[in-house]
């Protein structure tokens, strides 16, 4: 492969398939602004999170929610190792 292509792994999705994302509903305490969040870094690529971020925003969705032990989703996911690429996009949808 050459340096100047970037690997892309499966097909690409679409917008209607991002937002799905934003339907899942937690089964415990955790608000439902925190499982969305989870729910996406756990299904999309990186790429498609900060797409899924914008629709997350406009919906309404808080970016601080917070599980039963008080943590939101930097504290979470920080030692995952993708974690810095996800709290970037996360820092820089706050403002």
């Amino acid at each position: 492969m050459r340096k100047d292509k970037k690997q892309v792994i499966g097909d690409e999705i679409g917008d209607a398939q991002i937002k799905l994302f934003l339907d899942f509903e937690p089964a415990d305490a955790t608000s439902p602004s925190l499982h969305k969040l989870i729910k996406a870094y756990r299904g999309l690529r990186i790429d498609d999170f900060e797409r899924f971020l914008v629709f997350f925003k406009e919906a309404g969705y808080d970016l601080d929610g917070k599980d039963e032990h008080g943590q939101d989703f930097v504290a979470l996911i920080q030692d995952q190792r993708n974690a810095p690429d996800y709290i970037e996009l996360i820092n820089n949808a706050r403002g």
